[in-house]
């Protein structure tokens, strides 16, 4: 009995040599997950310094190509074509299409900036959405028609109000509306429907157009982002649009979503409180 408490007691290890174990392996822990926060730190940072560099070269981009049109109409009519009655007036049009399409993207670039930043603030009041959205759906009805387009609104009679900013809102519908005509298929159709979910309104904004494949969805909202970029270009968007329609919505602490199919269409979906 003796030997065998004794052999039994020189196995255990001193009360100090287990403490100073249990905090090695506290120390370990610690450092491993030390390490793990700095290594998802440096990838969160190079995936900003990438999208930074991305962003930078979009701008440049962007930027770029209407003022070396802006140059080469200027230069056609310094070097003569002024006098050319067959294309002065045709260059100067250009020219200014070319500033405005500037304009367009310093002032989307700034409204971005402004809703980050909180400078934009959101003025929310009662209003009936299904009024708003028949306003913004007649004033793009020459350019759906233009494309055999029918814009199907919303067959409810009674009021839905919302409590949102009627403005940015309105800025929202015209962008979704807009990109569903220039997208669509000809001789398609564009669909509003409100659905009343309780505490918010849910907004969709659907077409039967040519869809967009499941690679590009994630990245949809991003500033500058396009699934098709010559097709993008030649519509005269800026690339912004559907990043500020994001922000406009989060502003309003409601969110967006975007759902696709190829070759069957597109929805937008975004949430407004309820008034």
């Amino acid at each position: 009995m003796v030997k065998n408490f004794r052999s039994y007691n020189n196995n255990k290890k001193p009360a100090a040599e287990i403490s100073g174990g249990n905090e090695i392996t506290a120390l370990r822990s610690e450092i491993i997950a030390w390490a793990d926060e700095r290594k998802n730190e440096i990838d969160r940072l190079k995936k900003l310094e990438l999208y930074r560099k991305e962003f930078l070269g979009n701008v440049s981009h962007e930027l770029k190509t209407p003022m070396f049109n802006i140059q080469g109409y200027v230069s056609t009519l310094i070097d003569g074509g002024l006098e050319d009655e067959t294309i002065n007036r045709n260059y100067l049009m250009r020219a200014e299409n070319s500033i405005d399409r500037m304009i367009h993207i310093i002032e989307d670039l700034e409204s971005i900036s402004q809703l980050e930043t909180g400078e934009l603030t959101i003025d929310p009041e009662r209003f009936d959405i299904g009024i708003l959205v028949k306003e913004v759906a007649d004033t793009e009805e020459m350019r759906a028609t233009a494309k055999g387009i029918m814009i199907n609104l919303p067959k409810e009679n009674t009021p839905v109000f919302v409590y949102a900013d009627r403005f940015r809102i309105r800025q929202v519908l015209v962008n979704l509306i807009v990109n569903s005509i220039k997208y669509g298929k000809e001789y398609g159709e564009t669909k509003i429907r409100l659905h009343d979910m309780g505490n918010v309104i849910t907004v969709e904004v659907t077409d039967n157009g040519l869809g967009i494949a499941p690679e590009h969805l994630p990245r949809l909202f991003e500033r500058f982002y396009r699934v098709d970029k010559s097709r993008s270009r030649e519509q005269g968007g800026t690339g912004l649009g559907l990043s500020i329609v994001k922000h406009i919505i989060e502003a309003h602490n409601q969110s967006i979503d975007v759902t696709s199919k190829e070759e069957v269409g597109t929805t937008f979906t975004f949430t407004l409180p309820k008034a």
